[in-house]
C-alpha cells in the first residue's frame, strides 16, 4: 500500500499547522497529577501491607503534601483555560467516553480523600514532625485540626473514615491508579496528534508518577530503611519507565510516516537534546546510577537523585506537551 503526502498552503496562527493551546500550565498540572497519584499509591498500599508504624513518612506524612498539590495543579488547570467561569460545568455531569470527565471526578474523588486521610493520622503527624524538629509546621497541623474542630469538615466524616480506613483505602489505591494513568491518556485521547495517538502513554506517565512519588519519599523522609526501600522501588521504575520510552521510539519509527515524522522530533528533531540527554540522561539514567552506588555503599546525598528524578519528571511532561503539538499529519497539494 502506497501511502501519500499532502501538503497545503493554509496557515493559520496557533492552529494549523501547528496547534499552540497547551504551555508551562498544563505540564505542570501533568506533573502535579502524576506526583499526587505517586504518593497516594505508596501511601494507601503500605498501610494496607500493615507497614503504617515502618514506613512512618511514607504512609501518615507524605499524604499531607497531595491536597496542597492537586489545588496547585488544578489551579493552574483553571489559568490556562479560556473560559474560566465556566469549569464547574465538568461537574455537572460525567461522560464515560470522555477522558476529561473522568480525569475531573476522579480529581475530585481524590481531593477529598487526600484531605480526609491526613486528618486521621493527625496525633501521629504532629508527634513525627516535633520529633523531627519540624516546628514550624504546627501551623499546618493547628490547620488541619481547626478543619475537625470547628465543623469546616464535618467530624462524622473523619471518625468513619478513621473507622473504614481500611475501606477506604482501597478505594484510594484504585483512584491514585486512575489519576496516573489519566495524565498520560488525557494526551492520548486526542488522535490529531501522531505523538500522543500513543496507546504506551497511560503506562509511561503512570510509571514515571509513582516514580516521582518514590524520589518524593526518598527527599523527605529521614528513616534511612525507607528511604532504601523507596530509592530500590525507583530503581525498578526507571527501568520500567526506559523500557515504555524505548517501545515508545521504536513504535513511531514503524508506524505509518506521520508517526515516522512524530518521532524524528527525538531523532535528530528539535527535541533530542532535551528529551535524550536532559531528560533520559540526567532525569533517569544519571539517578538510576547514583541510588546504585548508594545502595553498594557509597555516600550519596539521597536528595540529589530525588530530585534529579522529580526535576526530569517535569522535563518530561514539558517535551510531551511541546513535542505532541509540533507532531502532525501532513498535507500536501
Amino acid at each position: 500500500m502506497k501511502e501519500y503526502i499532502l501538503d497545503t498552503t493554509r496557515d493559520i496562527h496557533g492552529l494549523y499547522p501547528h496547534v499552540h493551546i497547551w504551555g508551562f500550565p498544563i505540564a505542570a498540572y501533568l506533573f502535579l497529577g502524576g506526583l499526587a497519584a505517586g504518593i497516594l499509591l505508596f501511601a494507601t498500599l503500605y498501610y494496607l501491607k500493615g507497614k503504617a508504624d515502618d514506613m512512618p513518612f511514607t504512609v501518615k506524612i507524605a499524604p499531607i503534601f497531595t491536597f496542597i498539590i492537586i489545588m496547585l495543579g488544578l489551579m493552574l488547570l483553571v489559568f490556562d483555560l479560556h473560559h474560566k467561569l465556566y469549569v464547574f460545568k465538568l461537574f455537572m455531569t460525567f461522560r464515560i467516553e470522555s477522558p476529561m470527565s473522568w480525569g475531573a471526578w476522579t480529581l475530585v474523588g481524590v481531593s477529598i480523600f487526600s484531605l480526609l486521610w491526613p486528618l486521621s493520622y493527625i496525633d501521629d503527624i504532629e508527634k513525627y514532625l516535633h520529633d523531627r524538629g519540624w516546628r514550624r509546621l504546627d501551623v499546618v497541623t493547628k490547620f488541619i485540626r481547626d478543619l475537625e474542630h470547628n465543623w469546616l469538615i464535618p467530624r462524622f466524616l473523619i471518625i468513619s473514615f478513621r473507622k473504614y480506613r481500611t475501606f477506604f483505602a482501597y478505594i484510594l489505591l484504585i483512584l491514585s491508579i486512575i489519576l496516573g494513568i489519566y495524565t498520560g491518556i488525557l494526551l492520548s485521547a486526542f488522535n490529531a496528534h501522531p505523538l500522543w495517538n500513543n496507546p504506551i502513554l497511560g503506562p509511561l506517565f503512570l510509571t514515571s508518577g509513582i516514580s516521582t512519588g518514590s524520589a518524593f519519599v526518598m527527599w523527605l523522609s529521614n528513616n534511612k530503611k525507607e528511604r532504601r526501600l523507596m530509592s530500590n522501588i525507583d530503581m525498578a521504575l526507571i527501568a520500567i519507565e526506559l523500557f515504555f520510552i524505548i517501545h515508545m521510539v521504536m513504535g513511531l519509527q514503524a508506524g505509518p510516516e506521520a508517526f515516522k515524522l512524530a518521532g524524528s522530533l527525538f531523532l535528530g528533531g528539535p527535541f533530542t537534546v532535551t528529551f535524550w540527554i536532559l531528560f533520559v540522561g540526567f532525569g533517569l539514567i544519571l539517578p538510576f546510577v547514583l541510588e546504585a552506588f548508594e545502595l553498594k555503599g557509597y555516600h550519596i546525598p539521597p536528595a540529589l537523585p530525588a530530585l534529579l528524578v522529580l526535576i526530569g519528571g517535569f522535563l518530561f511532561r514539558i517535551i510531551m506537551v511541546q513535542a505532541g503539538q509540533v507532531s502532525e499529519y501532513p498535507f500536501i497539494h
